[in-house]
C-alpha cells in the first residue's frame, strides 16, 4: 500500500447535523476570514456614514434583489459547468478501472506465456499510476513496480510518460502476435481496450488543461465583489447595524459558492473534493494482480 492516499470525502448524505456542521465548513471560513474581515469593516463604516453621519431613514433594497437574482442564475450555470467537468472525470476514470481489469482478463485468456502475463500485470497498473500522477505535477517513479525489466533512459527523459507504458504494452502484444502466441483477432481485441486507455488519458487532460474561459471567471468575480461591496449602501438605513453581519453572511455563501466551483473543476489534484484516483489506482493495481497472478 501507498502512504497518504489522497481520498474524497465520504459522507451520509443523510446526516443534516453532520454535514452542517462539519469541519470543511471551518476550513472555507479560514480561507475567507481575511475577506468576511474586510466586507465586515467596509460594512460597519458604511453603517457609520449612513446612519450617525447622514441620518437616511430609507434605502433601496430593490436594485439589489434585482441583481442578486441575476448573479443567482450565473452562480448555478458556474456550479454546473465546473460539476459537468468533475463528473465526466469520474466517468472517465470509471472506464480506466473497467478496461484495465478487461485488459488483463483477455492476457491471461489468450497468453500462456508466464512472462508475458507478469509483464503485464505491473505495466497496466504502473499506467494508470503514471496517467494519474501525469494529470498532477509530474509521474513519481517509486510507485511504479517492476522498474528494473521496463525502465530505460528514453522512459525517464520523456515528457509523456503514460506514453511510453503504452507504447511498451503496444509492442509486447506486436511481440506475441509475430510470435504466434496471439491470433489477429485476438490482437484486435486487446487492441481496443490499449486504444481506449489513450482515449481515457486524451479526455482527462482535455478537463485539465481547458478551464472555463479566462473573460467568464473574471465576470463572474468581479460581479461578486461590485455586489456584495454595494449591499451596506442600499441595506444600512433598513436593517441599521444588523447590515453588519448580514452582509459578511451574502459574502461568505456567494464567495463559497464560487470557491467549490473552483476546487471541482480540476478534479485530478488532492483537494477535499477531488477524485479518489490514488483509490482507484490500488484498486486496479489489486484486481488486476489477482487476475494474473500466476497459476
Amino acid at each position: 500500500g501507498l502512504p497518504n492516499l489522497q481520498s474524497m470525502i465520504k459522507y451520509d448524505p443523510k446526516s443534516w447535523v453532520e454535514l452542517i456542521f462539519h469541519s470543511y465548513s471551518k476550513q472555507v471560513i479560514r480561507r475567507l476570514l481575511p475577506g468576511l474581515v474586510g466586507i465586515g469593516v467596509l460594512a460597519a463604516i458604511i453603517c457609520v456614514i449612513e446612519i450617525e453621519v447622514l441620518n437616511l431613514q430609507y434605502g433601496d433594497t430593490v436594485a439589489h434583489s434585482l441583481m442578486g437574482f441575476v448573479l443567482g442564475l450565473f452562480l448555478v450555470f458556474r456550479t454546473n459547468t465546473a460539476y459537468d467537468r468533475w463528473w465526466e472525470g469520474r466517468k472517465q476514470w470509471g472506464a480506466m478501472v473497467n478496461n484495465a481489469r478487461n485488459l488483463a482478463i483477455k492476457v491471461k485468456s489468450f497468453i500462456d506465456d508466464e512472462e508475458v502475463q507478469a509483464f503485464f500485470m505491473h505495466a497496466i497498473p504502473n499506467y494508470a499510476f503514471a496517467v494519474k500522477e501525469h494529470l498532477r505535477h509530474g509521474v513519481k517513479s517509486e510507485e511504479l513496480t517492476d522498474q528494473q525489466s521496463w525502465m530505460s533512459e528514453r522512459f525517464e527523459n520523456a515528457n509523456h510518460k503514460p506514453n511510453q507504458i503504452a507504447l511498451l504494452m503496444y509492442k509486447r502484444l506486436a511481440k506475441s502476435k509475430s510470435k504466434g502466441e496471439l491470433s489477429g483477432e485476438e490482437f484486435y481485441m486487446m487492441d481496443k481496450e490499449l486504444k481506449a486507455f489513450t482515449d481515457i488519458l486524451g479526455a482527462c487532460e482535455r478537463i485539465k488543461n481547458t478551464p472555463i474561459p479566462y473573460s467568464y471567471s473574471m465576470y463572474m468575480k468581479k460581479f461578486i465583489f461590485l455586489y456584495v461591496i454595494s449591499l451596506p449602501i442600499g441595506f444600512a438605513s433598513t436593517f441599521q447595524y444588523w447590515t453588519i453581519p448580514i452582509v459578511m453572511l451574502i459574502f461568505y455563501v456567494l464567495v463559497s459558492v464560487e470557491l467549490i466551483a473552483e476546487e471541482i473543476e480540476d478534479p485530478f489534484g488532492k483537494d477535499d473534493n477531488d477524485l479518489p484516483t490514488d483509490e482507484l489506482c490500488t484498486k486496479i493495481r489489486a484486481n488486476v494482480g489477482e487476475i494474473l497472478q500466476a497459476g
